[in-house]
């Protein structure tokens, strides 16, 4: 739970308001967002192959120890940086003076002294990374060691499902620590509110928060036994299901495992194994899906269906977090019930796997068209260009193009900031600002507000006339529930097919081929896809193109649906051949689990 907090949860949502305040650009960022991945995948397979004949609970403890650590270190840039400074507010109407903005000339930028910082926060993410690494892979075998065969799946499941909580309580505690001032105190000389754009939440209480609170598990992980009690008799009624390919008896017979000499051996064992090694192509190509759309659901959800970027997010986390915490708890119960063999369970991952490829379709019918933008979409009234901002009626008002401040119109177009629509003035009614005096604007379509306060303007999209959200979200959910019902089948037919003494080995191996050919790539092609459905860039005074203003809908749609129709594809073929390479082994050369390390141990 408290790695999905930190590395999943409150990382991610704190990356905004890092880059604002230690001036990186979204690269600089991602590196830091990677480097979790590049410490995992740098380690898992020597962690995983040393720490399977080693104390698995002291290796937790290590993993709670470099956690904390983790956390401390990325919250430490607060600390050093000292007071947040914070420029001159930007007026975003129309200005016909002869003033001028403090950032509209180009100027070549200097390289900020707080960039520097940014190696703290890599450092942060190796040490969590190093943490994270025997938590998935000698805690899940630690887990299987100690229960019967048939029931580790539920609790597999479970703890899966568990992973997946941190997230959503990283994202809720993260998104109600921004609400609260940086330094916590709010200068008195100039007043800021959240809804200005110099803002900064406080990213690294939960940071400091988390470091305290996984330190404290450091000791119950150093009580536990190396086997919990009964485990000697658990593993003696265990049978062998190791795919029949002579690995087993080969692993036995050279007691391989023993010493770092064995490490090329054991290896290529694994690599040889064409059951293990389809099953992690498989769990690879869904692992990329799932975290491209982690990722971009939310920016999918506010372009397509024209909500805010915090409900947006909010429906996402609603969607992706109990989906998938369902979908693995309801296979780890089906695996468990049935009592599934190897075979079973990799015949169970093909329909779960068929039934979330028909469900992905939702793209091809729950989509939408986008709303008229001004210059965009359709010129000012017929005059000005199509993607061109700029037009007759706002070109006295030196409007500035990296200042992405959307308003409605009350002839119900959307325009870039209340500049582009030529707005010279606002009030506030109700708390609620409205814009007058825009020279852009057309004629009113409808009534103005409820109390029939007149207005020109209003902040924020135009509502979307699209009313498929609903249908797009339950068919989504439902895709997401069948997708993660493969992920813990994944790990026991993971499990199962390898020889007992190269379990976490194999753990290690599949989370290799995870982050390097499916978490790291997922976003970035999933970014790709998105960009290459962008029709207005923003480009700013210094013609150096930025983040993408506007989308065509109906071509992120089918590009998403493509790809993730493409990898659901490839994870069935691998399924199909993971079944058809199995051989279960003999009963009679069938190995039961009982080691003397095992019952002198207990």
């Amino acid at each position: 739970i408290f790695v999905g907090i930190v590395v999943n949860g409150l990382v991610n949502i704190s990356i905004s308001t890092i880059e604002k305040r230690y001036d990186l650009n979204s690269s600089l960022t991602g590196l830091i967002s990677a480097s979790y991945d590049i410490a995992f995948c740098a380690l898992s397979l020597f962690v995983s192959y040393f720490g399977e004949r080693g104390h698995k609970p002291r290796w937790l403890a290590f993993s709670a120890f470099m956690l904390g650590l983790g956390s401390l270190v990325f919250s430490l840039p607060h600390f050093s940086s000292g007071k947040y400074q914070y420029g001159t507010k930007l007026e975003d109407t129309c200005q016909t003076a002869e003033t001028t903005f403090a950032n509209a000339t180009c100027s070549t930028s200097t390289s900020s002294s707080l960039q520097k910082y940014l190696y703290v926060f890599i450092l942060g993410q190796l040490l969590l990374g190093v943490g994270g690494t025997p938590l998935y892979t000698l805690g899940t075998a630690f887990i299987d060691d100690s229960v019967p065969k048939h029931m580790s799946s539920l609790y597999i499941g479970i703890g899966y499902a568990m992973s997946l909580l941190g997230p959503a309580i990283g994202y809720v505690l993260g998104g109600q620590l921004l609400k609260i001032y940086i330094d916590i105190q709010i200068p008195e000389s100039t007043k800021v509110d959240q809804d200005d754009p110099r803002w900064l939440g406080a990213w690294w209480i939960g940071f400091l928060a988390c470091f305290f609170a996984i330190w404290l598990l450091i000791i119950p992980f150093s009580c536990f036994p190396k086997h919990l009690p009964g485990t000697a008799k658990i593993q003696a009624e265990k049978i062998s299901e190791a795919h029949d390919d002579g690995s087993q008896v080969l692993v036995h017979a050279n007691n391989i495992g023993q010493s770092f000499k064995d490490f090329p051996v054991a290896l290529m064992i694994l690599l040889r194994n064409p059951v293990l090694m389809s099953l992690i192509i498989a769990s690879t190509s869904e692992a990329l899906v799932a975290t491209g759309f982690a990722t971009f659901l939310p920016k999918f959800i506010e372009n397509q269906f024209g909500k805010s970027s915090s409900f947006s997010a909010t429906l996402g986390g609603l969607v992706l977090i109990p989906a998938a915490a369902l979908g693995q708890v309801i296979s780890g119960v089906l695996v468990s019930k049935c009592k599934m063999s190897c075979k079973g369970i990799i015949k169970f991952m093909i329909s779960t796997c068929s039934v979330a490829l028909i469900l992905n379709t939702v793209f091809l019918f729950a989509k939408c068209g986008n709303e008229p933008f001004a210059g965009v979409s359709e010129t000012y009234n017929g005059t000005g260009t199509l993607h061109n901002l700029s037009a007759p009626c706002n070109a006295h008002c030196k409007c500035l193009h990296s200042m992405y401040y959307p308003v409605c119109g009350s002839d119900e177009v959307q325009y870039f900031s209340p500049c582009f629509a030529g707005c010279a003035s606002y009030v506030f009614n109700n708390r609620k600002k409205t814009y007058h005096n825009c020279s852009c604007i057309g004629k009113a379509k409808r009534e103005n507000g409820p109390e029939g306060f007149l207005y020109e303007a209003v902040p924020g999209k135009c509502p979307a006339q699209c009313k498929v959200l609903p249908l797009f979200l339950t068919f989504f959910f439902l895709a997401v529930v069948f997708t993660f019902m493969a992920t813990t089948p994944t790990t026991v037919a993971i499990l199962r097919c390898v020889p007992d003494k190269q379990r976490s080995f194999a753990l290690g191996v599949q989370l290799v081929f995870l982050r390097l050919l499916g978490t790291i790539p997922g976003p970035i092609l999933f970014g790709v896809a998105i960009d290459h459905s962008c029709t207005l860039w923003d480009i700013n005074e210094c013609k150096t193109k930025g983040a993408c203003w506007v989308y065509d809908n109906e071509r992120m749609a089918l590009l998403l649906m493509g790809i993730s129709a493409a990898c659901k594809i490839i994870t069935m073929v691998f399924v199909i051949l993971a079944v058809y390479f199995y051989k279960p082994p003999p009963l009679t050369k069938a190995l039961p689990r009982r080691t003397s390390e095992n019952v002198s141990a207990i």
